[in-house]
């Protein structure tokens, strides 16, 4: 007996779903750069570091050039930038380090790591 129940998600619907959410993906990347330009030109990258200044939790940003130069905007331009990536990344942890990149435009958790060459990483796929 055939019921009406659908038991799985069609391909197309899948394929119209995923356009629908890299398109809102462009949106989103294209939004910010126009913003940051703004703020501050030539901005590639920013990170942000949770830190702690006269017993209170701040944020510290940083934007940086397409060599990695950090830019010396305003304070009110870095608090600008923040604010657009809080806006647009609500569900980010911002208890942890933060790195943003305008072009590609993803946020990811800002880890540090240490060369391969030196050998000191744990992790087996870092091992050459």
């Amino acid at each position: 007996m055939n019921t009406a129940q659908r038991t799985r998600t069609l391909r197309a619907a899948q394929a119209i779903e995923g356009g629908r959410n890299a398109r809102k993906d462009v949106a989103r990347t294209a939004a910010i750069d126009s913003q940051l330009h703004r703020i501050a030109p030539g901005t590639a990258e920013i990170r942000t570091v949770p830190a702690t200044l006269d017993d209170q939790q701040c944020t510290r940003v940083l934007l940086l050039n397409d060599l990695a130069q950090q830019l010396i905007p305003t304070p009110d331009a870095r608090a600008a930038a923040l604010r657009i990536l809080r806006h647009f990344f609500p569900g980010a942890d911002w208890t942890v380090p933060q790195r943003y990149d305008v072009r590609a435009g993803h946020l990811t958790a800002d880890e540090p790591t240490a060369p391969v060459e030196l050998g000191i990483d744990t992790a087996e796929g870092a091992r050459q």
